[in-house]
Formats: structure tokens, C-alpha cells, sequence
């Protein structure tokens, strides 16, 4: 069986860790905007389990696909995302899917990087709370500089399931 990646090395350059929130998105679109102006790369990185990924193409009832084909998955999915995020195409980015905590696999990734960028809350959780778990973590231990963009900061509003710009009726 291929490895997995477990682990992510970044060399400089923005970190934005994505989870497939709306809050992510919105975290991945103020970092390309970032990026484009100061020229500097975008790494995005998800964390992911069985629990959390995208069911490969290949699964079927009765049948659990190998680890690479659940990576492939997560993987595919968080390019989609990417490229719904409509960066500007002077930005270099590049997708890491990391099997493992999003908490070690952004601390380690932060390690490396310039600045970390997180969306105020991801997908788990309590929705009453004002940070999520893995942004307070980073805000409190990253090794680098850390951004917490909250919903709403890049001036367009979201489509909730596509991540896509909608409509906004005044």
C-alpha cells in the first residue's frame, strides 16, 4: 500500500488551513488577496480522517477503499475549493492533504511558514463559540504570526453549500 502523507513541510509562504467551511473559504479567499499583493505563495492545507473526508468514487457499500484512494478524495475536493475561491492567477498555490489532527498538521505546517490564516470557526464544534478549537490553538502556540478572518471579511458574501459568490439583494 502507498504511504500516506502524515506530515507537511512548507518552506515560507502563507498557510491557510481549510476544512470545507464557509469560514475557510472565506480565510483562502482574504490569503490569496494577501498573496497576490506581497507575491508570495499560498500553501492550503487539510487535515483529514476517514471521518472527515470525502467518500472516494471507488467506495460502495460493504467495500472500504485503501488510504490513498480516501487522500485522492480529500485531495480532488480541496482543489474544487481552491479554484471556487476565484484567486487572482498570480498567485502560486499548492493543496496539502495531511492524514492526521488539524491542530499537529497546522502547527507543524505553521513551523515553516511565513503567516497561518484561519477561518474563525470550521465545520465541528459548538456554533455559539466565538473562535474555533484549532484557531485558538494556533493564536496561542503557532510559531509564526497567525490571522483569524471572521465571517464576512472579504466583502462577499458566500454561498453556504457551494462556497461560491452570491447574490446579494439590497
Amino acid at each position: 500500500m502507498d504511504e500516506v502523507a502524515r506530515t507537511v513541510q512548507i518552506d515560507g509562504g502563507i498557510v491557510v488551513g481549510h476544512d470545507g467551511s464557509k469560514c475557510a473559504q472565506e480565510a483562502l479567499i482574504w490569503a490569496g488577496r494577501l498573496a497576490a499583493r506581497a507575491d508570495i505563495e499560498v500553501h492550503v492545507v487539510r487535515a483529514w480522517s476517514i471521518t472527515s473526508a470525502p467518500q472516494p468514487a471507488s467506495w460502495t457499500p460493504g467495500y472500504v477503499p485503501p488510504l490513498p484512494e480516501w487522500e485522492q478524495a480529500v485531495h480532488d475536493e480541496l482543489t474544487a475549493h481552491v479554484r471556487l475561491a476565484g484567486l487572482a492567477p498570480e498567485v502560486r498555490w499548492t493543496c496539502h492533504v495531511v492524514h492526521r489532527s488539524a491542530e499537529q498538521a497546522l502547527m507543524q505546517a505553521a513551523e515553516g511558514a511565513s503567516l497561518v490564516v484561519m477561518g474563525a470557526r470550521g465545520r465541528g464544534g459548538f456554533a455559539g463559540l466565538l473562535l474555533g478549537s484549532v484557531s485558538d490553538k494556533l493564536v496561542h502556540h503557532a510559531p509564526c504570526p497567525v490571522t483569524v478572518v471572521r465571517t464576512g471579511a472579504t466583502g462577499k458574501q458566500l454561498d453556504a453549500v457551494t462556497g461560491e459568490n452570491a447574490a446579494v439583494e439590497v
